[in-house]
């Protein structure tokens, strides 16, 4: 099973699935938890290249295929032999997060996003799809109390809205597999509500 967080920049993805590998471990389940970008070592250095290297000034379409690239080699090398083991996979960030930040955000043709994004996944689709649902300015407050700042971080808030207005839309094209969650509230309140839509997917019909 494969489990996937989504949001705006500072909607608590890191946390909730850490949290959710937790209560799940705790049920016995095996559990493995990722992100994207950078898993491995080729993802680490297109984290870094996309993310902290503010003296190199990407396209869109270059920012665009380095997420794909690094997504392709993520999902071959380390989510699929995983999955085929009968592993949970959580993973902060996938597919979705392109189709957003560089369809909706970048303003990139739409066709081409998506199915670059999807592309890249090696037909690796996510079961059940969390999106942290956030007002902007409460999501920009939090990463200025957390400190670390990547490029993506610092574009304008204009920009962070089309993302979080994205993520609505196509939240709104899959209710099964993305479950939109009101992330304005306390830590535990979430990770409840997210246990317990975890757990019902898990049950036997």
């Amino acid at each position: 099973m494969l489990i996937t967080f989504e949001g705006i920049e500072g909607s608590g993805k890191s946390t909730q699935a850490n949290l959710l590998s937790e209560f799940l471990s705790g049920k016995g389940y095996e559990v493995t938890v990722t992100r994207e970008p950078g898993w491995g070592h080729l993802g680490n250095l297109i984290r870094t290249i996309i993310l902290d290297e503010r003296k190199l000034a990407l396209t869109p379409m270059a920012e665009l295929f380095l997420f794909c690239a690094d997504r392709a080699q993520h999902v071959k090398d380390f989510i699929e032999p995983r999955l085929k083991n009968g592993e949970i996979v959580i993973c902060d960030r996938f597919y979705d997060s392109t189709i957003v930040y560089q369809g909706y955000g970048r303003k990139l043709d739409m066709r081409l996003v998506n199915k670059a994004a999807k592309a890249s996944a090696l037909d690796v689709t996510p079961d059940l799809t969390f999106l942290l649902n956030l007002p902007v300015r409460e999501g920009l407050t939090r990463l200025k109390e957390r400190g670390s700042i990547t490029k993506m971080d610092e574009e304008p808030h204009e920009f962070h809205e089309l993302i979080r207005q994205g993520y609505i839309l196509i939240a709104r094209r899959e209710p099964e597999r993305i479950k939109s969650i009101n992330a304005d509230r306390e830590i535990p309140a979430v990770h409840e509500e997210i246990c317990s839509l975890v757990t019902e997917r898990l049950s036997p019909q």
